[in-house]
């Protein structure tokens, strides 16, 4: 019988108990399937699981399939694709099976990753640990909802608009968005926005996985002491006051371990025009039959198909320009990190998730979006609950400084009210 309480285990602490011989690395494994064969069929966090999986170091990994797995199905939630197998793996996948992680299987995502949500034609709507019926956000939704139902030590997200930070923040746990490229891809970005990154329970998780899949270590350079933070918590949309008041709340925080705040203004709405135009159009160059698409999905990329060149460039630049001015500069000139709400609302039920790029769309993603289109890494740190809820609050680092960002993070992780919680209903 397998002690359930290693299913748990942070992926350091597995690691390291593995290391010193307490824990036998199978151990892991086969928690982590026991757990999935109880609790998956009403998450439906995953769409492929490997039963025959090993591992070297006791760390396990979910992966979300818009990420080729060697023998494992690559669908991209779309019905054109929904028998394809990957003949390789994706490169950060391949990192961490040298490293000893057992790759468990591939996790659910919306149709073409283009949604808020996780739903799609092939495969159950997941669900949220914390609440059936809720949404565990999207687009890693399947990623999200694995590791804080403890159905995986860590797992794989990508991030374009916020698909890691979102789910991040719905399932309460801990969402890495690195500079775009930090993490290799074998995928054509046409734009240049996407990031691939860890879904953790841990900060230091987070940067373990972080280390692996860019074949990179943390410095060693002790943090700043005193940071000047940028602290943006509402803008002209508007943010639900309980998403607002655990900005505050780490704000607060922060203070008291003598960083110094500032208030500053946030202006998504060029942003989120821009991204309108620039993702429909990377949705229509996917390479798939455009009459086997949802039709929601099969309406945008249309649209897509009839924008031009200069259409495309022009609402880049217009985003692009808004996201420089609100994180980039910033950031390069006057403050060490920038803090926000994750989300402009909270999670809701499935069946509220707003139309992807609509007006409700765009007050859900007005945090992390900007981020997106100034390149620049961020993490979602879970911030207690409302209702029974997860809440989540973005930290926002400079260009390529990841370690900098996750050791300013694991700070405020530590604090009273911040960090992962196990959902009801999972032991």
């Amino acid at each position: 019988m397998i002690e359930a309480s290693v299913r748990w285990l942070s992926a350091t602490e597995a690691a390291h108990r593995v290391s010193a011989g307490q824990v036998n690395p199978q151990d892991v494994v086969q928690a982590h399937l026991d757990a999935i064969d109880r609790f998956d069929s009403r998450i439906h966090a995953y769409i492929h699981v490997d039963r025959n999986a090993r591992s070297a170091s006791g760390v396990t990994l979910a992966v979300k399939d818009s990420q080729p797995v060697a023998g494992m199905p690559y669908t991209y939630g779309t019905q054109s694709w929904r028998d394809r197998i990957a003949e390789q793996d994706a490169v950060p996948v391949s990192r961490a099976r040298t490293a000893g992680m057992a790759i468990l299987g591939k996790t659910n995502l919306p149709e073409l990753a283009a949604s808020i949500g996780t739903t799609n034609t092939i495969f159950p709507a997941t669900q949220n640990p914390w609440r059936e019926g809720v949404t565990p956000g999207g687009s890693s939704g399947g990623s999200g909802a694995a590791v804080a139902a403890g159905m995986a030590s860590v797992a794989l997200g990508g991030d374009t608009g916020g698909s890691i930070r979102i789910p991040a923040s719905c399932c309460g746990v801990v969402g890495l968005r690195p500079t775009p490229d930090r993490i290799p891809s074998e995928e054509v970005d046409v734009i240049v926005l996407q990031s691939r990154g860890p879904m953790t329970r841990t900060v230091a998780d987070a940067r373990l996985l972080f280390s692996v899949m860019t074949a990179t270590s943390p410095n060693g350079a002790q943090p700043k002491r005193r940071a000047l933070i940028g602290m943006a918590d509402s803008s002209a949309l508007g943010a639900d006051p309980a998403v607002r008041e655990a900005c505050h709340r780490a704000a607060r925080a922060l203070e008291s371990a003598g960083n110094e705040i500032e208030q500053i203004k946030w202006d998504p709405e060029p942003v989120t025009e821009g991204y309108g135009v620039v993702r429909r159009a990377s949705m229509a160059s996917f390479p798939a039959d455009l009459s086997t698409f949802g039709p929601g999905i099969r309406k945008l990329a249309a649209e897509g198909r009839g924008l031009t060149a200069m259409d495309y460039f022009q609402a880049f630049e217009k985003a692009t320009d808004a996201a420089n001015r609100a994180v980039g500069v910033p950031l390069q000139t006057r403050y060490d990190f920038l803090l926000t709400p994750t989300l402009g609302l909270l999670p809701m039920p499935i069946e509220n998730v707003p139309p992807f790029l609509g007006e409700e769309w765009a007050r859900y993603v007005q945090f992390v979006l900007p981020v997106s289109f100034a390149r620049t890494p961020a993490i979602s740190i879970p911030a207690g609950l409302h209702d029974g809820l997860p809440v989540g609050v973005q930290l926002v680092g400079r260009f390529a400084q990841e370690y900098e960002l996750l050791d300013f993070a694991e700070q405020l992780e530590k604090m009273p009210g911040f960090g992962f919680q196990r959902p009801p209903d999972m032991e």
